[in-house]
């Protein structure tokens, strides 16, 4: 029952910050849910729970996503699907960790420095491919994406309809992965389905604060995002 409540808490802060933020829901989720039950499950759980806030968002916001870009990152992702299920399957806990924390790092030094990716298709194929590696092994996809949006400078309402849209479609490329590798047992539903009512509510609480902010507060808010994230990839590393 105390991995229930507990997995219910941390879905419902999850969806809270990917709604306002447009992104942030994996990498507040998987950490604390590892916490609570092992980080194989924990990358499961969070990908479970996630798609039904990705779908609706992505739905909803249909309008304002690029869908050219959508289309590429989620293609190139299938590429590096297999690898990250590898990484899953096989990789030590250390590793993992160590694998979000560069990750995180680096993605928070380029949004910081106001640096540009490269926007043609080579450039959004390579971020493509690094999300799909990403969704399988850690399930922190997040941060390729929210520095490659901020660099292409969409405001508040196009960024979060882009990530919405991307994330809908490498989380259920992601979720039939690890059907196919066997990642999806009985237990992780039960865990997901505990906790899935919290989505709905996470997302209504998070509407209530995003149209309320100018998009210099909500830069502030994705680096902070980055920031706090990279912090706790590096807390996991040290245990």
């Amino acid at each position: 029952m105390v991995v229930l409540l507990s997995a219910f808490g941390i879905v419902l802060l999850g969806a809270f910050a990917q709604t306002v933020s447009g992104f942030g829901y994996a990498l507040l989720t998987v950490p604390l849910l590892a916490a609570a039950i092992d980080p194989r499950s924990a990358v499961v759980v969070s990908a479970l729970t996630s798609i039904s806030l990705t779908l609706t968002a992505a739905v909803r916001e249909r309008a304002y996503a690029r869908w050219r870009v959508v289309a590429i990152l989620t293609a190139t992702a299938l590429l590096g699907l297999p690898v990250g299920l590898l990484v899953l399957a096989y990789a030590p806990e250390w590793l993992l960790s160590a694998l979000i924390a560069v990750v995180v790092l680096g993605c928070v030094a380029l949004v910081w420095s106001g640096a540009r990716i490269r926007t043609g298709p080579v450039g959004l194929g390579a971020v493509g491919v690094l999300v799909g590696v990403l969704t399988a092994a850690t399930g922190t996809n997040g941060p390729p994406l929210v520095a490659a949006f901020q660099s292409l400078g969409y405001d508040p309402r196009t960024f979060r309809a882009t990530v919405a849209a991307t994330f809908a479609g490498t989380g259920l490329i992601g979720l039939a992965g690890f059907l196919l590798a066997g990642q999806m047992h009985a237990d992780v539903v039960r865990i997901a389905l505990a906790a899935l009512p919290a989505v709905p509510l996470g997302w209504w609480l998070g509407n209530q604060l995003f149209h309320r902010i100018d998009p210099v507060v909500f830069r502030r808010i994705v680096l902070a995002g980055l920031l706090g994230s990279a912090g706790a990839a590096l807390a996991a590393l040290a245990r």
